[in-house]
């Protein structure tokens, strides 16, 4: 009789592909197992067993690398043109998310109406 899982099959899969991710930035044996668990509240044991379930399914006889068999390595420039594009998305929600702060932070500072 199998234990009762704790985690959603989507959030496996989500998890290890940003410790996949992570891996790919920072390097392998880098801590991206254990930064991730952190981050999520996720038992590092459990990801690791994760990331080794799908390094199986993925790279029969758990080759390292952690890329899925017959993965297209990415294009070096291709990586930094998206990555500038996240760049600029995120610094123009943020310019957003700051003109909202100060007009929610004025409502809040001004005298309430007088009826």
């Amino acid at each position: 009789m199998g234990g009762q899982r704790k985690y959603l099959a989507e959030l496996r899969e989500r998890t290890v592909e940003m410790v996949r991710e992570l891996e790919r930035e920072m390097g392998q044996g880098r801590g991206a197992i254990a930064r991730v668990a952190r981050d999520l509240g996720i038992h590092k044991e459990a990801l690791r067993n994760w990331v080794r379930q799908d390094q199986q399914v993925h790279r029969p006889g758990g080759g390292a690398g952690g890329e899925p068999a017959g993965a297209v390595p990415v294009d070096k420039d291709a990586r930094i043109k998206e990555l500038e594009a996240r760049l600029r998305e995120v610094e123009r929600a943020n310019a957003i998310l700051k003109v909202a702060a100060s007009f929610f932070a004025k409502k809040l500072d001004s005298p309430p109406p007088k009826w």
